[in-house]
Order: C-alpha cells, then sequence, then structure tokens
C-alpha cells in the first residue's frame, strides 16, 4: 500500500507529464516580450491561486532579475487586501480585478490568470476587461479550463481534476517562468 506522500506525488507527476509545452513556451516568450518593452505584468486568482500570483509576483518582480538588473514591473491584484475588500463590498466581488486594471493597466500589458476551474467570476471579467484594454492574456488552468480556456490569449491548461495539483502546477510553471527569464534579463545593469 502507498503511503499518503507517495499517493500524491504519482499524481503531481501525472499531472507534470501532461504540460502543454508549446503553450508554456508561448507563455514565457510574452512575458518575456512584455518586459523588453517595460510593460507590466498584472496577476490575479483565488484562494490558493490568490496567494500564488503573489508569489509570482514577487519572483517577476525580483527573482528574475535578482542581481542581473532590474526586474518586472509585476503586481498582484490579490494583495492590496484593504482595496480588494473595499471594492468587493462597495461594488462587487466580482469587479475587484477587473476595476484594478482599468485603473492600473496600459494597452501592451500582461494579465495573467491563475484559476483551478477557470470559471470565476472576477477572474473572467478580468479577462473581458483585458481585451477591451488592449492587454495581452494568459490563464494557467485546471479541470476542464472553464470558460477562461477561451477567453485567454493563451491558454495553459492542465486537465487535472484536483485543485492542490491545479495550485502546484500554477507554482511549478511559475517557478521555471522566473528561472527561464533569469537567463534572458533585457535590462541588465551596465
Amino acid at each position: 500500500m502507498k503511503t499518503p506522500m507517495e499517493t500524491y506525488s504519482d499524481r503531481l507527476a501525472e499531472a507534470l507529464r501532461l504540460l502543454p509545452q508549446k503553450k508554456i513556451d508561448l507563455f514565457f516568450n510574452e512575458v518575456l516580450s512584455v518586459w523588453r518593452k517595460n510593460g507590466q505584468v498584472f496577476i490575479c486568482g483565488n484562494g490558493g491561486s490568490a496567494a500564488n500570483a503573489m508569489h509570482l509576483s514577487n519572483d517577476l518582480f525580483y527573482g528574475a532579475a535578482k542581481g542581473k538588473g532590474r526586474g518586472i514591473r509585476a503586481h498582484a491584484l490579490t494583495a492590496n487586501q484593504p482595496l480588494v475588500t473595499c471594492l468587493a463590498n462597495d461594488l462587487s466581488y466580482g469587479e475587484v480585478f477587473s476595476l484594478q486594471l482599468e485603473l492600473l493597466a496600459d494597452p501592451g500589458d500582461l494579465l495573467i490568470v491563475l484559476s483551478g476551474s477557470g470559471n470565476s467570476p472576477n477572474v473572467l471579467n478580468a479577462l473581458k476587461k483585458a481585451k477591451e484594454m488592449k492587454l495581452s492574456s494568459v490563464a494557467l488552468l485546471g479541470y476542464s479550463g472553464g470558460a477562461a480556456l477561451e477567453m485567454a490569449d493563451i491558454s495553459v491548461h492542465v486537465p487535472v481534476h484536483d485543485m492542490q495539483i491545479s495550485e502546484d502546477m500554477q507554482l511549478i510553471i511559475g517557478h521555471a517562468l522566473m528561472q527561464w527569464l533569469h537567463e534572458r534579463n533585457p535590462h541588465i545593469d551596465k
């Protein structure tokens, strides 16, 4: 009989085999393109994906450039709890990310959404707002991919029906992205 860790490791290994490498390559190159233009990257998600948005924002802002110049202007739309709760209370939880994009983003910036289901209204509204504002968009998705699968410009869909494995994939892809970008920093200090 397998231990709980062996069982989880098996499921994680299977998810890694399902990674859509061509979509991941497109995603990585899109982030590099935005960085080269000194654009901004906005990241959002709910629950564990909200925490992953903050983690990835840190990795892009600092880790991608550590010791090699300027990082990416990355922002987790989940990080400002007073603002998120104000917008949710006074307006709508479904608009907490799209309203921030409306004020902060510029055409040519990038939105990254993290979602297990791909069906959260606030994530879908952020994708709609990105399209309206001419931002490129990437969705890291699990389960069936939901509505976000077709809405994002680039959808990195790992069809796992397990929220924790889906959130693991977000971090694994994010860490691979950070290391890949670190070797390609277009803003190296001279």
